[in-house]
């Protein structure tokens, strides 16, 4: 059995910590000569579980991967380094990513050269961890969302000694700027504009994954932006676990109001952000939103329930009545503005009755789309430690409703848009027609036309010719 170095193992005691400690900013793109003459016209793998921060670190590995002169593939057995980077959102999002890791013991028994590395959110957890390194003892390298910019350093760690490599820092690190990032796309792009969350809902892990939260400063949130925008970006999304703190730890003045406004001011098509927290959501934003119409006339504001009895469970710091009173004020401001949401079904001993309050909040914004989620106990939450009443079968039962619900808004919404002219961002051909284009309007629905593939990444007009519950069908309006 190799020996496992421990740089660091993860700690929910310490990831609960909440220090006042001020923030570093580490400005460093350092490239190890050596390192690249080892892995130089080498070829790597990641795939990437769970949300847009996650795709964002994505980015950042890969683009040190690239500045060590490799290339990335999508086939595995090519791979000389691969990363699985994982979600701990979900129990369904860990199973998909063990199922994974064990796909590999095959390819590390042909490929003795494949290094094999597990990073993100699953890894800031110490059981996760212990499971790993007794089910799968072949993975070499372990780091948490902490220790990205490390990526190298592990690499080099581990082929000095060829022992499996685990660091997870579970205090919080500094903001790294400057770090070499390959993007997925070449027209839309993920800026981070602050990292963690300090909001310990009780049945959330990332708090203890993330660590706290901490601010970018805004004119390095600016540059990167205005580089976007120099490389004819046509969107930018910015990016927080809760994009309406942001600068609040900064002691500045910076508040997610003026970046917003000095964002839009940069001239990039169109801008958006993610995510919202109710109680945290700002009237100067909603003016921001309505002065500048290169922000996207959609929000994503989770409810998460509609009950006020199990918001209260889930430790969620508003109501249902002041989540409705901040989508009137929006709507009453911004008559277009689409809404979609997440929500959780089956929070422990939730009765049937506030299930039902869900679906009443539910009617009453008229959602574009939404998460919906069955609830999943995630270790080390509060929430995890509680009996529940609700058998599961009840649980997808509801799920169901709920979904038919919400299917009835969508419905509406999509139809509302029909013989209407709007934007659309063009990604590409549809998956399942190459003939035929897809894009998404500003309000964030699919629209399939038929076009020209010179079209992909570039905003064209479509006017709506059909809707259907899940897309649209439109044509594009030369002027």
């Amino acid at each position: 059995m190799r020996k496992v170095n421990k740089i660091n193992i993860p700690s929910l005691d310490k990831a609960r910590l909440r220090n006042k400690d001020s923030l570093t900013f580490v400005y460093s793109s350092e490239i190890d000569e050596n390192l690249k003459s080892r892995f130089e016209n080498k070829k790597f793998f990641i795939r990437t579980y769970g949300c847009q921060a996650n795709i964002r670190d994505e980015e950042i590995m890969s683009g040190i991967l690239v500045s060590l002169g490799m290339e990335r593939t999508e086939d595995k057995n090519l791979a000389t380094i691969a990363i699985l980077n994982t979600c701990a959102v979900r129990e369904n999002a860990e199973d998909k990513v063990y199922g994974e890791i064990g796909e590999f013991k095959a390819l590390k028994n042909k490929n003795k050269d494949l290094i094999l590395c597990i990073c993100g959110c699953m890894i800031e957890q110490n059981h996760i961890i212990d499971f790993i390194l007794s089910t799968y003892p072949f993975v070499d390298i372990m780091f948490g969302t902490h220790n990205i910019q490390d990526l190298a350093i592990l690499l080099k760690e581990y082929l000095k000694k060829n022992e499996i490599i685990i660091d997870v820092e579970s205090k919080v690190g500094d903001i790294y700027e400057e770090l070499p990032s390959k993007r997925n796309s070449t027209f839309k792009a993920f800026v981070n504009i602050s990292y963690g969350c300090n909001k310990f809902c009780t049945y959330c892990i990332v708090p203890y994954t993330r660590g706290k939260e901490r601010s970018r400063k805004m004119e390095d949130i600016l540059k990167e932006c205005k580089e976007l925008v120099d490389a004819n970006y046509q969107e930018i999304t910015l990016l927080g676990q809760n994009v309406d703190s942001y600068g609040n730890d900064l002691n500045d003045g910076s508040t997610f109001a003026k970046l917003l406004e000095e964002v839009a001011k940069l001239g990039i098509p169109r801008l958006r952000f993610l995510t919202s927290y109710p109680s945290d959501f700002k009237d100067d934003v909603i003016d921001v939103m309505k002065k500048y119409p290169n922000i996207m006339k959609y929000l994503h504001l989770p409810i998460q329930s509609g009950s006020d009895e199990v918001l209260k469970m889930m430790g969620r710091r508003y109501d249902s009545k002041q989540y409705l009173e901040l989508v009137n004020r929006i709507k009453t401001k911004i008559p277009e503005m689409a809404f979609s949401t997440d929500i959780i079904v089956g929070f422990p001993n939730e009765t049937y009755e506030q299930f039902l309050d869900t679906i009443k909040v539910s009617n009453i914004v008229e959602y574009t789309s939404a998460f919906t989620f069955i609830y999943s106990p995630r270790k080390g939450t509060p929430a995890a430690r509680l009996k529940d009443n609700v058998t599961y079968e009840e649980k997808v039962k509801r799920f169901k409703e709920l979904v038919k619900a919400l299917e009835v808004s969508f419905e509406k919404k999509a139809n509302e848009m029909v013989g209407k002219t709007y934007s659309c961002l063009v990604e590409g051909p549809s998956k399942k027609n190459s003939d035929i284009l897809s894009g998404y309007t500003e309000n964030m629905k699919t629209v399939l036309f038929k076009g020209d593939n010179c079209l992909i990444g570039k905003i064209v007009k479509v006017k709506i010719l059909e809707s259907h519950l899940y897309s649209l069908v439109g044509e594009i309006v030369y002027e």
